[in-house]
């Protein structure tokens, strides 16, 4: 299927964890990848779906350039235009870099690519020990300068994805850096000198500190994260009447302990955010569940996610996107691959291809406005 079939194009966050690396090992065992916390999880209440476990692809290692070419030919196949892939630098180290790095050097798979800079600090969070930092961020204006010289051979593949001719780059958490403003100028004046001419820069809406006006501290656009965490509002089972149930020992255990909500609601609610005064680019998820990744509980979850309502979803935000006159109309979708936190495309055994299927529809065709096939109408069907 060729882009101009399309309405907009759909690039897919892209998790290059599934291989292992010698860090994990030392931190969390040998042959480490997050395989193991996929398999490991399981269903806390009735109708729960967990756990995720792939279908067409298998458990695959991404040390395998087969493992990465069933991936671009699945994701062309049914519309995807390309790949964001979280990149991790930490002052001049990275980590589960091979996968782009074979990427980059083998020129294969044939399918475009962008990069998205994961600045967090690694922490083992995974075993709610947040406060223990396992690789951390160090920002200087040196390291600005030697991350733009790295970056610089990825933007000149030709299959690096462009805006008006600049090369697309993200940042995922804008505000942990301590001078935004100071680091996007460096990175812009050393993409002039490598050669590289102007860069289109555009930084991760998740938390509250995140939604603001990107020129503001240097960027030329947002894109938009699904789950918008300033968005969910209240879990379900949280008020009176549910404090009350907690303390007559009624209450259910999973709703307790983790954040449930339901996915049609969300729907909703993302569609109703306003709109932006500046320039974003809007995002979707198929669902949402880190019950895998949290084995102590406080997991977030969105249950009752299908394909349709995420169906209706998409395609009412590629209905806005068309809307406008002028621009790119891309529409990033989280994401291809996120087993552990419940959000992939990639097919799994519960619903096989149903999202990709899901997601062609919505490219190629613009589903009735809201207004007119409301939510409850189809989040039953």
């Amino acid at each position: 299927m060729s882009d101009h079939e399309l309405k907009a194009k759909a690039i897919a966050f892209y998790l290059p964890q599934y291989h292992p690396i010698s860090e994990n090992d030392a931190w969390w065992g040998k042959g480490f990848t997050e395989w193991r916390n996929v398999t490991k999880a399981k269903p806390l209440f009735p109708g729960h779906y967990q756990p995720h476990l792939p279908a067409d692809l298998g458990f695959y290692d991404l040390r395998l350039p087969e493992s990465q070419q069933a991936q671009a030919e699945l994701a062309k196949a049914y519309g995807i235009h390309g790949f964001c892939y979280y990149h991790y630098w930490f002052n001049g180290k990275r980590l589960l870099e091979r996968p782009f790095n074979d990427v980059l050097a083998s020129g294969e798979p044939d399918f475009p690519f962008c990069l998205c800079w994961a600045n967090e600090n690694w922490t083992r969070r995974w075993d709610g020990l947040e406060d223990e930092v396992l690789m951390g961020q160090i920002y200087a204006e040196e390291d600005d300068r030697l991350h733009m010289q790295w970056l610089a051979q990825a933007f000149r593949d030709p299959r690096y994805i462009r805006i008006d001719g600049k090369p697309l780059f993200l940042v995922y958490r804008a505000a942990k850096i301590p001078d935004p403003y100071r680091t996007t100028e460096t990175w812009r004046e050393e993409a002039h000198k490598l050669g590289i001419g102007d860069l289109h820069l555009c930084f991760v809406e998740s938390f509250a500190n995140e939604h603001n006006n990107p020129s503001s501290i240097g960027f030329d656009a947002t894109v938009e994260f699904q789950p918008d965490w300033t968005q969910l509002g209240k879990p379900l089972q949280r008020g009176r009447r549910w404090n009350w149930a907690r303390k007559l020992g009624i209450a259910e255990k999973a709703y307790i302990e983790n954040n449930i909500y339901e996915y049609a609601d969300i729907v909703e609610q993302m569609l109703a955010k306003p709109t932006a005064d500046y320039k974003r680019f809007p995002c979707v998820t198929p669902s949402w569940d880190n019950a895998a990744r949290r084995k102590n509980g406080n997991a977030t979850i969105f249950r009752n996610a299908t394909p349709k309502l995420y169906e209706h979803w998409l395609s009412e935000v590629i209905r806005r996107e068309r809307s406008k006159q002028e621009g790119d109309r891309i529409v990033f979708i989280n994401a291809w691959n996120e087993w552990a936190e419940g959000n992939h495309l990639e097919p799994c055994q519960k619903w096989g291809h149903a999202y990709l299927e899901a997601t062609t529809r919505a490219l190629q065709n613009v589903a009735l406005p809201i207004e007119q096939q409301p939510i409850s109408a189809i989040s039953n069907a």
